[in-house]
């Protein structure tokens, strides 16, 4: 498919389709094989135009299954399953293309599925609701829209709407709805829901708001992924750059669907929902204001230049202006190159909107010369980023248009527009613009010879920064030279030509820039150019080399380097326009192949290879970008129609260069000259006939290594056998061929089997004889590499230009009209690539035995004894494994030769090597790990055993850090692997019908997998008993973890291994082991009956018809209620025990499976006799009391002082004990459990909470009489742990609790909470332990979410009198616990009223006993009493600490709560108003804090608009000021739904109005500051009562001076008229500081009016100031713009303002 496209018949279509649906969804399907079919599927459902809903079905469910298996595995997490990383992100890839082919009944039972895990206090409702977002299918067509979304539109999205504080599922809905308006836009009515959506998007962009002391970061995060959002917002029309970036791609592929696209059978938008022009020009006028802002910040130029690419092709005429305006000020710049970098960049991202001009913008042309011109300074040797990007932007505009002189078309034609005459006229500067763009890259090259920037020490090779800039100078000078017309090429050349040869340069930096552009100039035109440049070399080489001394110089004459490099860059053109230059060229060859000097010899070798190359391959000749050139006369032909033209996919009319029969012959004369000679000396220097200095024969591999690659693709691959029985297949394995052009000269010699010969000969004698001669060696292997792969092109090289490709398109793409709209020259460019990627997919994979001796030599260099060449030898050997099928099973046990310990003769390096080669590179195979049982049962054992190999050595950290990345990798790829392939029937029925007329596919035999694994273990144990370094008993027992599977148990003697690993020595193997134990349960676990059962019979109430959640009639009877729990075996017998939290509240299955009655269950207590072999083991080591003492000696150890935490792999070990064997064990550990509940010592006190939460968890299904024993021993051992609870042990009783309650039925576990709930808040032991029993009942409680409504109310009624604590740290794990307790207290839509405890009334009895604090109106203190005060303390002291203790719990109730605050909570507003300090300072006690982060939090809360609370003025400025702050974030976090209630907007706004009258001067500023918020964000706006308000204020006069001087004293007191002035002033300067970036159109006005009241009596002058500086200083960027919006008057006065004695007074 990735070479043909999609070639076959839509029958084929979608058979194909249905069988990979089939293969993927195999139930036990391996999972490598399940990711290679899924990626295969996906690529097959990608085009989703091609087949409708009625060519295809596809059923949701067996894709839920595959994907519950493996993203919910229960087995993974015990070792069982090993799944790679990737698998998730191919599943939703592979639902998400499935999505559209879902039947149409798929939705409802959809929700019938997933309804019941809606539970929003339990973790399964992020996994319904991500199974919502990813399976419900939205494109179903509108008449079934009733079967569709219409299902679940309104609950999902009143869920939506209902939550707060942004749940982790909340994002998955977002992405849901997003989805939805995209599919269906046009169907749904969103007008209701806009305020609401807008306002969550504005709060999760997470904006800092207000006078940023307020601010508190709520605990979750709370953004949506942006992509959604977009998505989401265009459908209805550093987050905030990528907010820019991708709103105007979004609103692009709206309107690219909505007008171009091809109509699919895919719903089309109605065309009353089509967005209109004037849409289009709203929208663009509101983006380009941010997004001409960005242009200049340091990270986002390049998000800006995305953005005005986009609005460009929308309206031209609106974005290109601006940023003309921008940039030619930036190119005459010299001292801001930031400026020019960042617009040059926006510049290339409108380049075709621009060029292309069009009826929106027809002077767009006009711009293009004067631009070019004055960017040409930008080529400056000193600034190579400017340089790069100069030169991005000429090449840019030049690729979009032909640069030919039509001036003379003014006088010929008659029929030109005015703006086609200028341009026309304009083009006669072409000619100047390509001189001078010459001049500059002379003078650049000229400024980085090598004498110049090196000093003599440093290396010759190129700095990356020069050979990026060799690289943008020769891309640009050929695309100028393709794009110019033959005049103005002619000139060029004579230019360059006279440049070339008048100066002489060095070879390696400057010499390969003029080169380069030489190269160009003879691409462009091969026959002009080479008729001047081959004749000049080809003179002064043979002047030079015809000195007989010349050719055994070790240092060269500059003249003739020069103009050797020359040459071989010139040749490089079209094969047939070489031909006429043959024999001198041959000449050369003959000269300068074999000069002594390798800087020499090489330009020669290249010159050959390009020699070669141009005459063998296949490639296009020309990228002009109209086909044919601009060679036609004027009167004929007019180029300036072409600005900016894309090419026509449909006639490219490509130029190809093919091999002609001349062309091949003289290859192969060549060869013949060349390459046999070289061949036979190396042949006779390998078999000892002749002698050969080392630098002879290298200068001879490097001959033939360029021929190689110049001839590689005229040579027919390497022949050999095909090596049989590497495995047995039914299928045809042998390679397809494809034909890619080239017919292969069977007559001629096959030099590459005959180098190959010569090379595999030349290195035996090598390795025999001189094996440090590296650089030879280092030639061969590269030699070896082109021989096995080398066609005409290397696979990196492709990758690279398949990258630089997709960048450039991206760059220049016309994303509204699509329809692959690229550049001719992209286009040539792609196919081309084409072309290529099919050469080197081609023929060439079946492994023949010349493959096999060329892999055995790679292996032996690949243990050389020099590093680097055992590097290189690797990274072939690893491409040819990657390359040939089963090659690895072959290669393998001569890998493994080198690690056998009885190989006595293995050098230290060859086992190094052999390490390496097992290793693998981060991208090609891994041979420790393939997949593939027989390859794992030979390398793991070695691997193991190589630890008693006399070469290793562990003093070597080299090779230590090879074992432990060896472990490490194979540990982090290896993915469980297939054992038994079955087929099912449905596929064999599928692959029928494909292979109609083959034979039906035969069934895999599976051979006995068991047996292998079994070898292997025993293998594993037997190396175990022999004595070995640790390190290998390590990575020995690692391996051994990895092979646990969950389909086939382990063989017994692996069992007993692990058991007695359990008490090994070394931690690490311990660790291993408890795993593996624990995974051993699991797998020898028996299986529980199930029996379906019917909720509405249980309860004896009939099923509701309609949606209702929460506590309902129907799922009372799960509830805890302590008058009717289970105390007797009959009742516990009769109860039917629900252990999972969700069912039943949102609703009930239809399939509600509990497990059978306890006589239908497996047989509990066994004897020994009745038990399996593999549990009789297990149950012999842990019956035996050595065995346990030491086991729990072990567990009680500390591993890392002060990190460890509770073990989950432990309490899994734990579990499975008493799940598998009831209490067998429990008398043999009781003793050690009360032993160290005893003792405070936390590795002590935490092994004996894994094992009593294991113990609990375990118990599930134990009869009634022993789970009563059980609680008999363990409500002891609790209360004991509990009073002995330290600051290190609480979080591990927390989690032990936590983890017994997690998915059990609380009838159940009754013992344990009435337990906890006897008195936790006793006093006993102090504060802390009231505190940590507290933390543990809360851990309990939680976990049982809605089902101990009764527990809750008990817990509650407890606590309210408690709640006066002086504690603080019981105050705050109250209010952690309130939290918890009010948690079910939800507001969700379709939610009954909950039997838990409830908000409102809880606030209502505490505000009554706040009373005396919200009446007086005297300062609120904080009173420390002590705690032993006699006397009963007034009910205000008693108030505050109440206060203390309520504020905590609105603290924690802020961040985890689902629901907002509700009206009772806001009614505490006030009283916090009055205590929040104003200043920012942490001396502050607890009280002010607590007080000032709860407004915070509370301000930051979502509100209804039926929420909204009114404050009150109050008789504190304090109160007043903090009002202010309160409401800048309210209102903010809230913008849209306080938009859509005018009401609240008016209240608001006579508040913030009122305040600025204040006395205080604080809180005026404070509302002035608020106003001027309000007002740049749109929430008030100024209209013409305001500024009449404001300007009436300031008329105020104030009293006169004299009377105030009488009196000594300063009047402190201001008069109430100044503070109107000072309101007056305030409220204009706030309105001018609301809009910092432009000058609306009553701006000059007010600034008029503030001027006037300049010198006020303070604080008015001070104000003034202040806004006048603020005003120049926002306004100076843009003040050019800006100056015109006032009159001559106005800005005289400004200027004198600005600049002013007074400023600086």
């Amino acid at each position: 498919m990735r070479l043909y496209g999609r070639k076959f018949s839509k029958e084929d279509h979608v058979l194909f389709i249905k069988l990979l649906y089939e293969l993927v969804t195999i139930p036990k399907l391996e999972i490598s094989m399940m990711q290679g079919l899924a990626r295969l599927l996906i690529n097959l459902l990608k085009k989703r135009e091609l087949l409708s809903r009625e060519d295809l079905e596809l059923n949701w469910r067996p894709l839920y299954e595959l994907h519950d298996r493996i993203l919910f595995s229960k087995t993974e997490h015990l070792g069982l399953n090993w799944f790679p990383n990737s698998v998730e992100g191919v599943l939703k890839t592979l639902v998400k293309s499935c999505r559209p082919y879902f039947s149409e009944s798929a939705t409802q039972e959809m929700l019938d599925e997933w309804r019941p895990l809606l539970c929003p206090f339990d973790v399964t409702m992020q996994r319904a609701i991500s199974y919502f977002e990813l399976f419900l299918p939205t494109t179903l067509p509108p008449e079934l829209h009733h079967k569709g979304f219409k299902l679940w539109f309104d609950e999902l999205i009143s869920l939506w709407v209902s939550v707060q504080n942004l749940p982790s599922w909340e994002v998955h809905l977002v992405n849901l709805f997003a989805r939805l308006a995209n599919d269906n836009i046009g169907y749904i009515d969103w007008d209701p829901y806009i305020p609401k959506i807008f306002t969550r998007i504005l709060r999760s962009l997470n904006l800092p708001v207000g006078t940023s002391q307020m601010m508190v970061p709520r605990y979750v995060t709370n953004a949506y992924d942006i992509s959604h959002v977009v998505l989401w917002v265009s459908s209805l029309l550093m987050k905030l750059m990528k907010l820019l970036q991708r709103l105007p791609a979004s609103v692009v592929r709206r309107l690219h669907r909505e007008r171009y696209r091809k109509p699919t059978w895919l719903t089309p938008i109605p065309d009353s929902h089509k967005l209109t022009e004037e849409d289009i020009t709203d929208f663009v006028e509101s983006m380009i204001q941010p997004v001409l802002l960005a242009m200049f910040s340091k990270t986002g130029s390049l998000d800006a230049a995305q953005a005005l690419q986009n609005l460009a092709l929308m309206r031209p005429e609106l974005v290109i202006p601006p940023v003309l305006e921008k940039t030619y000020p930036a190119l005459e710049t010299l001292t801001e190159p930031h400026q020019l970098t960042a617009t040059l960049s926006c510049m290339i991202g409108v380049a075709r909107s621009l060029v292309s001009g069009g009826h929106r913008f027809p002077e767009g042309p006009t711009h293009m010369l004067p631009l070019l011109m004055r960017a040409l300074p930008g080529v400056d040797p000193n600034d190579f980023s400017k340089c790069m990007i100069t030169f991005q932007f000429i090449a840019t505009f030049v690729t979009l248009v032909p640069l030919v002189d039509c001036s003379s078309a003014l006088h010929e034609r008659t029929d030109l527009t005015e703006v086609e005459r200028e341009m026309c006229s304009a083009s006669a500067e072409f000619e100047d613009f390509v001189l001078q763009f010459m001049d500059r890259c002379f003078a650049l090259i000229d400024s980085s010879t090598l004498e110049q920037t090196r000093e003599e020490t440093e290396t010759e090779k190129m700095t990356h920064l020069e050979s990026l800039v060799e690289l943008g100078l020769s891309s640009t000078f050929s695309t100028i030279l393709t794009q110019c017309s033959l005049d103005i090429f002619k000139v060029a050349l004579e230019k360059v030509f006279n440049f070339a040869t008048t100066n002489i340069f060095e070879t390696r930096v400057s010499g390969r820039m003029v080169a380069d552009m030489c190269r160009a100039a003879s691409k462009c035109n091969p026959a002009e150019s080479l008729k001047k440049f081959v004749p000049h070399c080809c003179n002064a080489i043979n002047q030079i080399a015809v000195n007989e001394e010349v050719s055994n110089e070790e240092e060269l004459d500059k003249e003739l380097l020069w103009n050797l490099q020359l040459l071989s860059e010139v040749t490089r053109v079209d094969g047939d326009k070489v031909l006429p230059y043959r024999s001198e060229l041959v000449q050369i060859l003959q000269l300068t192949l074999h000069l002594k000097c390798k800087q020499g010899y090489t330009l020669a070798c290249n010159l050959l290879h390009h020699i070669l190359r141009s005459s063998a391959l296949i490639y296009p000749t020309e990228y002009c970008s109209v086909p044919g050139g601009f060679h036609q006369p004027i009167s004929d032909y007019l180029p300036i129609k072409d600005w900016g033209r894309p090419g026509d996919l449909w006639n490219l009319d490509i130029r190809w260069h093919v091999p002609s029969v001349e062309e091949t012959s003289f290859v192969f004369y060549l060869l013949d000259l060349i390459l046999q000679p070289e061949l036979q000396r190396l042949q006779r220097f390998a078999q000892g006939e002749q002698d050969m200095s080392r630098d002879d024969v290298l200068q001879s591999l490097t001959i033939v290594q360029h021929c190689l690659l110049g001839a590689g693709g005229l040579m027919p691959p390497l022949k050999g056998e095909p090596i049989p029985e590497l495995v047995h297949s039914m299928v045809n394995l042998d390679e397809t061929t494809l034909y890619t052009g080239m017919e292969y000269d069977k007559s001629r010699e096959n030099y590459r089997d005959a180098v190959c010969g010569v090379m595999r000969q030349l290195l035996h004698y090598i390795l025999e004889h001189s094996e440090d001669d590296t650089k030879s060696l280092f030639s061969i292997i590269k030699i070896i590499s082109d021989l096995l792969h080398f066609k005409g092109s290397h696979k990196h090289e492709f990758d690279s230009r398949w990258k630089s490709f997709n960048l450039v398109k991206k760059s220049m793409e016309n994303r509204l009209h699509g329809r692959k709209q690229h550049i001719r020259a992209l286009l040539i460019d792609r196919v081309m690539l084409q072309h290529e990627l099919r050469k080197l997919t081609v023929e060439g994979c079946q492994y023949r035995s010349i493959h096999q001796e060329l892999m055995r030599d790679l292996l032996r260099l690949s243990t050389s004894s020099y590093s680097q060449v055992r590097s290189r030898a690797q990274n072939v050997l690893f491409t040819a494994l990657g390359t040939y099928n089963f090659c690895c099973r072959d290669l393998i046990p001569h890998v493994l030769e080198f690690l056998n310990p009885d190989n006595g003769s293995v050098t230290q390096q060859q086992f190094k090597g052999a390490l390496y080669c097992l290793l693998g590179n981060h991208s090609g195979v891994c041979l420790a790990n393939l997949h593939d049982w027989e390859c794992i049962a030979l390398t793991w054992p070695t691997i193991v055993r190589s630890g008693l190999s006399s070469s290793m050595s562990l003093e070597k950290p080299s090779v230590v850090r090879l074992f432990d990345d060896l472990a490490d990798k194979i540990h982090r790829q290896y993915e469980t692997i297939g054992i038994d392939f079955s087929i099912p029937a449905e596929c064999c029925a599928v692959a029928k019908q494909l292979m109609i007329t083959g034979n039906p596919l035969p069934e895999v035999p599976v051979p006995s997998e068991e047996e292998a694994a079994d070898g292997l273990k025993r293998q594993g144990i037997k190396n175990s008993e022999s004595v070995e370094p640790w390190k290998f008993e390590h990575i020995a027992i690692g391996f051994l973890s990895l092979l646990l599977r969950d389909d086939h148990q382990l063989p017994p003697p692996a069992i007993t291994f692990f058991v007695k690993s359990l008490n090994h020595d070394s931690l690490y193997v311990r660790k291993v082991a408890i795993s593996a134990v624990a995974g051993i349960m699991k797998q020898i676990k028996r299986s529980h009956k199930k029996v379906q059962v019917s909720p509405s019979e249980l309860c004896g109430v009939k099923e509701l018809s309609d949606m209702v959640a929460g506590d309902r009639q129907d799922n009372q009877w799960l509830q805890y209620n302590s008058s009717n729990l289970p105390r007797t075996q009959q009742d516990w017998d009769g109860c039917v025990f629900v252990e999972k939290t969700h069912w039943g509240y949102y609703s009930w299955p239809r399939k509600l499976l509990m497990y059978a009655p306890q006589e239908e269950q497996p047989k509990q207590n066994l004897t020994r006799e009745e038990m399996t072999e593999r549990e009789q083991i297990i149950f012999d080591h842990f019956s035996d009391p050595v065995f346990i003492n030491q086991f729990v000696e072990f567990l009680s150890l500390e591993d890392r002082k002060g990190k460890d935490k509770f073990s989950p792999r432990r309490f899994c070990l734990f579990k499975g004990l008493f799940r598998n064997f009831s209490d067998a064990f429990l008398p043999l550990l009781q003793p050690h459990m009360e032993r160290l509940v005893a003792d405070s010592h936390e590795s002590k006190q935490r092994c004996v909470a894994e094992i009593i939460s294991g113990l609990i968890r375990g118990c599930k299904h134990w009869s009634y009489s022993k789970v009563e024993g059980l609680w008999e021993v363990l409500c002891p051992l609790l209360r004991t742990a509990l009073s002995n609870i330290t600051i290190e042990t609480y979080a591990d009783w927390g989690t032990c609790i936590a983890t017994a309650c997690e998915s059990r039925d609380p009838r159940k576990l009754h013992w344990l909470f009435e337990m906890l709930m006897e008195s936790p808040v006793n006093g006993e032991g102090g504060s802390f332990v009231d505190a940590c029993r507290l933390y543990v009942l809360q851990g309990g409680l939680a976990q049982q979410e809605w089902r101990v409504p009764e527990l809750l109310h008990r817990l509650l009624q407890y606590l309210e009198p408690k709640l006066t604590q002086v504690y603080k740290n019981v105050r705050e794990r109250i209010g952690s616990v309130l939290t918890y307790i009010f948690m079910i207290d939800v507001n969700l839509p379709y939610t009954q009223p909950t039997t838990s405890p409830r908000i409102s009334d809880f606030t209502d009895r505490i505000l009554l006993q706040l009373k005396p604090l919200t009446e007086g109106d005297e300062e609120i203190q904080n009173h420390v009493i002590e705690e032993n005060e006699v006397g009963v303390q007034d009910e205000r002291t008693r108030a505050i600490k109440l206060l203390k203790t309520v504020l905590k719990w609105l603290i924690a109730s802020a961040g985890r709560s689902f629901s907002t605050a509700v009206p009772e909570q806001l009614q505490l507003l006030p009283l916090l108003f009055k205590i929040a300090p104003v200043e920012n300072d942490d001396s502050y006690d607890e009280l002010k804090r607590d007080a000032k982060t709860c407004l915070s939090l509370m301000s930051q809360g979502l509100l209804y608009p039926e929420q909204i609370p009114m404050i009150a003025g109050s008789s504190s400025w304090h109160a007043r000021y903090t009002v202010l702050t309160y409401l800048q974030i309210m209102v903010f976090y809230n913008l849209f739904t306080f938009m859509s209630d005018q009401k609240a907007v008016n209240n608001v706004r006579a508040l913030v109005i009122r305040l600025l009258e204040d006395e205080q001067l604080e809180v005026r500023e404070m509302a002035a500051t608020t106003l001027s918020g309000f007002l740049q964000c749109n929430f008030l706006s100024m209209d013409a009562p305001m500024q009449a308000h404001f300007e009436a204020l300031c008329k105020t006069c104030l009293p006169k001076k004299r009377k105030r001087d009488l009196g000594s004293i300063v009047d402190t007191i201001p008069s109430a008229d100044l503070v109107r002035r000072h309101a007056g002033v305030l409220g204009l300067s706030a309105c001018i500081l609301s809009s910092p970036y432009d000058v609306p159109t009553w701006m000059p006005q007010l600034l008029m009016d503030l001027s006037a009241h300049l010198n006020d009596t303070q604080p008015i002058e001070m104000t003034v100031k202040k806004t006048l500086s603020n005003f120049r200083r926002t306004h100076h960027d843009n003040w050019q713009q800006h100056k015109q919006q006032f009159t001559d008057d106005q800005l005289l006065v400004l200027t004198d303002l600005l600049v002013s004695p007074c400023y600086y007074a």
